[in-house]
């Protein structure tokens, strides 16, 4: 039975992911800051715990009830936002700042780097993590959402970073774009018409991306419907 571990599987993509790693066989891990009504519903059928992605302390010690075990999937989603008018040039501020990037940006690094001796213990082992198009600095025409958009750009970096370094050890690392989710990371008036329920983003980005991707695809950012999108 292969292993996954699942940051911010309390709701959202996160929770959609467990249980599709759960349907899909997989010993499940399923993880985030609180824990609340979705990793509760998980409980009998997943591993759950505490892990706060941006404490340094909670990580080392998510990585002692792991011991050993090897990990197969690594899947990086727990992120925050504060919404645009928040996060505008005029608005966004060095508390926002910091905690957008230790969640979103310094949680995946720091938790793959503790995770690391877990992961290369697996035969095929795969790295995923939640990024967002707005992370593209060649898609970006619109500005805005400094703290949330520069951070999702630094964490691609991370991830194309860990490819290259993992590559010759067999490590599949993709960064994934779920588009518009709806989900407790903005309020609803700040979604588009376009957005989808969190279970459609998280089943099109493991039927396009995380179940399908090979070695020769690693380090690459992919859109949900299955393409790769610019840097």
């Amino acid at each position: 039975m292969p292993t996954a571990v699942v940051t911010g599987a309390n709701s959202g993509i996160g929770h959609a992911f467990a249980i599709i790693l759960i349907n899909e066989g997989y010993k499940v891990y399923a993880v985030d800051k609180d824990h609340g009504h979705g990793l509760q519903n998980l409980s009998s059928e997943a591993t759950t715990h505490v892990l706060d992605v941006a404490s340094v302390e909670s990580i080392k010690n998510f990585k002692n009830v792991l011991g050993d075990e090897a990990i197969d999937l690594l899947l990086n989603i727990a992120g925050v936002a504060s919404g645009p008018d928040k996060d505008g040039l005029y608005t966004t501020n060095i508390d926002i700042l910091q905690r957008t990037f230790a969640v979103n940006t310094f949680g995946p690094m720091l938790l793959t780097q503790e995770l690391l001796p877990n992961i290369l213990r697996s035969s095929k082992p795969k790295i995923g993590i939640v990024s967002s198009r707005v992370g593209s600095i060649g898609d970006n025409s619109s500005g805005g959402h400094y703290a949330y958009r520069a951070s999702k750009a630094a964490v691609n970096s991370i991830g194309k970073s860990l490819a290259n370094d993992l590559k010759e050890q067999g490590v599949i690392v993709t960064l994934l774009h779920p588009g518009f989710v709806r989900t407790n990371i903005l309020p609803a008036e700040s979604m588009p018409p376009e957005a989808v329920e969190a279970d459609e983003a998280a089943i099109k980005l493991w039927e396009n991306i995380v179940s399908k991707k090979e070695l020769e695809d690693t380090g690459k950012f992919w859109h949900r419907e299955g393409y790769e999108l610019p840097w």
